[in-house]
């Protein structure tokens, strides 16, 4: 019997100290990537402020009362534009997100207004689509590494669908970076666009050429393809600040289960050990008798 149980409990270490290279690759790795993230979220904020600031400054020149991304109209139908990410092994990372877009539809439900779900990661494709929710369009292989072009894909797709009246406001769910080890679920109203107010008044004077109204149409998409690149970009900082933190969990936990097994291990083999010398003495005691 313990010699079974000793080669049972050998066998389990052995797949413990396995699982555990595996985590401890996938927790280097993912620290290896969030200083790039990190400085990739830093480096986006200096052109969505300088955005803002010129979105200002022809704001206060008159233009943009009547732009179409500017309109409110009635509720009617809303896009959730949910981030998530691809792969697992990030804890609670992608459920969090989850459940917040999720609050916020039976919300809706119960206003009786129509939701449609743009799905950024395959945890939120396979999530919504498994529960019957109108999932509008999904982008995969997107969150590990977002490039301003997923951010104009995206952006396009929802502007498009905004501007025909298939939607009548998109609210963004994704995880506000804040620092390695607090990462935040956050909603956010992507369109309509709320002007920014200016904080205030400048003795600058501007001229433009071409006119406020054209500079502003041109601007304003530029303004929610930067607003979407930089949600893509926290969002992909979250993922892996989150499975760093979710492998090294499970790499200390592959260790406290080691030292356990191997602990009922030695004891096993004790137990062997003992049991072998019993019937040896109790064999040699046999002959003498």
């Amino acid at each position: 019997m313990a010699s079974a149980q000793l080669r049972d409990t050998r066998r389990r270490i052995r797949s413990v100290e396995a699982t555990k290279k595996i985590t401890r690759a996938m927790e280097l790795i993912a620290a290896s990537r969030i200083p790039k993230a990190q400085a990739r979220v830093h480096a986006s904020q200096p052109y969505t402020a300088k955005l803002i600031e010129v979105i200002e400054n022809v704001g206060a020149a008159g233009a943009g009362s009547s732009h179409a991304l500017l309109e409110r109209r009635e509720i009617k139908t809303v896009g959730l534009l949910v981030v998530t990410s691809d792969r697992g092994m990030a804890g609670a990372y992608a459920s969090n997100i989850i459940r917040l877009a999720e609050a916020r539809i039976f919300e809706l439900s119960r206003q009786k207004t129509d939701v449609v779900v743009y799905a950024v990661g395959r945890k939120a494709q396979s999530y919504f689509r498994y529960r019957g929710y109108r999932i509008e369009q999904a982008y995969l292989g997107v969150t590990d590494t977002p490039g301003y072009g997923d951010a104009r894909a995206v952006a396009n797709t929802a502007m498009a669908a905004y501007a025909e009246g298939r939607i009548d406001s998109l609210e963004a769910f994704y995880t506000q970076y804040q620092t390695a080890m607090r990462q935040v679920p956050f909603q956010m109203e992507m369109l309509p666009i709320t002007p920014p107010e200016r904080a205030g008044e400048s003795s600058v004077s501007y001229e433009f050429e071409p006119s406020p109204e054209e500079i502003l149409d041109r601007l304003l998409p530029r303004y929610v393809e930067a607003n979407i690149f930089n949600i893509l970009l926290e969002a992909s900082a979250s993922e892996h600040s989150a499975r760093r933190r979710a492998m090294k969990a499970a790499t200390d936990n592959a260790d406290e289960l080691i030292r356990t097994l191997t602990v009922a291990a030695n004891r096993a083999r004790q137990a062997e050990i003992t049991t072998a010398i019993t019937e040896i003495v109790g064999g040699a005691e046999a002959l003498a008798g």
